[in-house]
């Protein structure tokens, strides 16, 4: 059952940064029955709504939220029919740790999401921003994502090529008209990991790119790799006191890019080449880590409360004491920074709230 309305609750204690007021009114939703109701009440009273998984994707603002926070803690997981041959499909609830689930497809021998592990939060956040890491995106296992359109007041089924999946991006983000109540996953039937699409988990594993390798390793080596750069929540770790990775990797034209080039060249040496990956319409994708690094912003960097990672340059985080208001005036400062050397706008990450970068 869903825990009865509360008035004031902290966010900070919800957020992975520990940051974010107070919530004007604050339900929990143990089923996705309880999750639509509470989303309908809302929209019925004409309530402002913060629909809350992990909270390790958010920015909220020091004032809070004025309106209503659902917390959307359901957590099962169920086999269905249906799917290509050698596959298996598995329909999750939005409020399952996202890691559980991972875990679980590498003991059951189901394979696509390995090199997702670690990522905190939930399953239902993970379609919104189409979550990827190490050479993966959990668009690549998407097979449905469950809704209530808040628009048509109704719970429906979206296919993939509904959700719009772009990097890092998807018709969810940005958007208030989607609640995520349930995903469907398609797994392949194998031990074995997907091929090993990114370089440095490739060179840790000791096998080249395109190679495949028992998924439950692949899983480990993730976590180790995640682990060393701060990205594995850890409440011992102020490092992992951070919403993950602040800013997104800029993929850039190519005119943009031979900017970035001439611009790399004339600050750090005609040696210096940006890194590039390419993209789809002769775009590239570049690394906003390397441009953060290169243009000062280096480990542990921060005059005030917050700081950059000790340990990855992508993620501010929030030792202790920080607020909202100090961790954004980093993350300004950063951006501004990178365009003045580079000439590249930084977009961020996490999802603003009742905030602005």
């Amino acid at each position: 059952m869903s825990a009865a309305p509360a008035a004031g609750v902290l966010l900070a204690d919800h957020t992975t940064l520990r940051l974010g007021g107070p919530a004007a009114r604050f339900v929990s939703a143990a089923a996705t029955e309880e999750l639509i109701a509470a989303v309908a009440e809302a929209d019925a009273a004409g309530e402002r709504l913060l629909v809350l998984g992990g909270g390790s994707n958010l920015v909220v603002s020091d004032d809070g939220f004025d309106g209503t926070v659902v917390r959307v803690d359901t957590g099962g997981v169920r086999t269905e029919a249906g799917g290509a041959e050698g596959t298996v499909r598995l329909r999750a609830d939005a409020g399952l740790e996202w890691d559980r689930f991972v875990e679980r497809c590498v003991a059951e021998g189901y394979s696509g999401v390995e090199c997702l592990s670690g990522i905190p939060g939930r399953v239902g956040a993970t379609p919104i921003q189409n979550v990827g890491a190490y050479g993966q995106s959990v668009s690549e296992t998407v097979a449905e994502v469950v809704v209530y359109d808040r628009e048509r007041g109704e719970r429906r089924a979206m296919a993939p090529a509904e959700c719009g999946f772009a990097y890092r991006d998807s018709v969810f983000k940005g958007s208030d008209r989607y609640v995520v109540c349930e995903v469907v996953f398609e797994l392949e039937r194998s031990g074995l990991s997907a091929p090993v699409a990114y370089a440095e988990l490739a060179r840790r594993l000791g096998v080249g790119r395109g190679e495949r390798v028992p998924a439950a390793d692949a899983r480990a080596t993730v976590l180790e790799l995640r682990r060393g750069k701060g990205m594995v929540v850890d409440p011992d770790d102020p490092d992992t006191r951070s919403a993950g990775s602040f800013f997104t990797n800029p993929v850039l034209t190519e005119a943009e890019f031979e900017d970035l080039r001439k611009r790399a060249a004339e600050h750090l040496g005609p040696d210096v080449e940006p890194p590039a990956f390419p993209e789809s319409g002769g775009r590239v994708k570049t690394s906003a880590a390397w441009l953060i690094d290169r243009a000062g912003f280096t480990k542990g960097y921060g005059a005030g409360p917050a700081r950059i990672s000790g340990k990855h340059t992508l993620a501010l985080t929030n030792p202790g004491g920080a607020t909202t208001r100090d961790l954004l005036a980093l993350a300004r400062e950063v951006r501004a920074g990178v365009a003045d050397r580079f000439g590249v706008v930084l977009v961020n990450e996490p999802v603003m709230v009742g905030v602005q970068l």
